[in-house]
Parts: C-alpha cells; structure tokens; sequence
C-alpha cells in the first residue's frame, strides 16, 4: 500500500474527498472549502486505497500545510470500511516524509481526546502532547477537548518514517 499525491488544482479530486470526509465526520468539508485548502501556499495531500485504483476511490486521505519550518495536518481520514487495514499509517508516514522533505522539523495536528484509536496511531507513530483545547468538538449536547500533537521529523531531505 502506498499513498499518492492529490492533484492540487482538481475539481473531481476535491469533489472525492468532499464526499469521503462526509463518511468520515459530522461536521465535513464542502469541495470548495477542501478546494480552497489546496489552493493554499505550502498545502499538499496524499490519498490511498486498500485496492490500486487510489484516484477514482480513495479509501483514505491527509491534507495539510508546511510553512515557516513546521508542517501541520488539517485533516485525515480513513472510510470507516477500511479502518485498520494501516492506511492511516501509510498517510501519517506520506505527510511527515513530505513536511520533512519541505523542511519543516516538526508536524503538528489536533485530534479529539475521546478518539481512541486515532490517538493510538498518533502515540504509535512517535507523536506527543504538546496542548490541549478545552470543549473544542461538539458531541451531540456536549463537547470534547482537543489534543494538540507534535512529532519531531529527521532534519535530512529523505526521512526514513516507519510506516
């Protein structure tokens, strides 16, 4: 399994991660915002699939920014369908070789403290707390916080990250 770089000025593509964010979160992003988020300067995205046709069905995605020496994840997902099969791990391992490869020496992202699984990956793969946001999801009639993760990447252009 590997993870392939998103065409950045692609409808179709952003129309695609539009709809899997859909299956992936209750409050997901729209094609244009998704769009406007590749447009940005330094953004960058991989996307995979547990089958070879990544492009036309992607089975997961990671979206994210490098700028000013640190990189961080805005967001990624796995269809809950292809949970488990390691693609989020592959995706992890896309984005850190990327931020690295675009200088940034650290990758940050925030993810929902009741996020078990997610948070296990993040722990697995060498990410540590660095902040958390009090209520900052919503969860029905209640609110979540946020953890604010941080992982330290190789400072050579060609990181070796396991995947």
């Amino acid at each position: 399994m590997t993870a392939s770089p998103v065409p950045l000025s692609d409808d179709a593509a952003a129309q695609r991660l539009s709809a899997l964010h859909a299956e992936c979160f209750d409050e997901a992003w729209d094609a244009p915002a998704i769009a406007r988020l590749l447009s940005m300067p330094g953004a960058f995205a991989y996307w995979t699939a547990v089958s070879a046709e990544t492009g036309e069905s992607p089975d997961g995605f990671v979206l994210a920014r490098v700028g000013g020496g640190e990189a961080e994840i805005l967001t990624i997902c796995v269809r809950p369908a292809a949970r488990t099969a390691g693609l989020g791990r592959v995706l992890l391992a896309a984005a850190a070789a990327h931020a690295a490869a675009a200088g940034a020496g650290s990758l940050f992202l925030e993810v929902a403290e009741d996020n078990m699984p997610a948070l296990r990956l993040y722990e697995s793969f060498g990410f540590s707390l660095v902040g958390t946001r009090p209520g900052y999801y919503e969860r029905g009639s209640s609110r979540v916080a946020a953890r604010t993760l941080k992982l330290d990447l190789p400072r050579d252009a060609s990181p070796v990250i396991n995947p």
